[in-house]
């Protein structure tokens, strides 16, 4: 699994990039073929009026399929921790729909009917 961080106008420091790593490899405990992960983090722009905005967007290569999420919040770790939590959900439908393939197939190669 490749990960790649970019920041956008926010410093790359090390304790962000190290946090982020730290959560993006922790999805192969929920789906074991992830090829790549790019995630990009930092703020939209500098001049929002209720504050620091902050942003962490995440795009994930299966076989066959980009999953794509991004979300805001006021602090970064907590943008970095709802992409993560997001991605576990779409990580368990997509677990959910091939066990469902799968059992639909077992059941036509041996003859069940429904």
């Amino acid at each position: 699994m490749n990960i790649n961080i970019h920041c956008t106008n926010i410093d790359a420091t090390e304790p962000i990039k190290q946090y982020a790593m730290e959560k993006m490899a922790g999805l192969g405990k929920f789906f074991s073929n992830i090829q790549q992960i790019d995630i990009d983090v930092g703020m939209k722009s500098r001049h929002h009026l209720k504050g620091k905005i902050y942003y962490a967007e995440c795009n994930v290569s299966v076989p066959g399929k980009l999953i794509r999420v991004s979300k805001n919040a006021v602090d970064l770790y907590k943008a970095i921790d709802k992409v993560r939590d997001h991605l576990k959900v779409e990580f368990e439908k997509m677990k959910g729909k091939r066990r469902e393939r799968d059992r639909n197939i077992l059941r036509e190669q041996k003859g069940y009917l429904e």
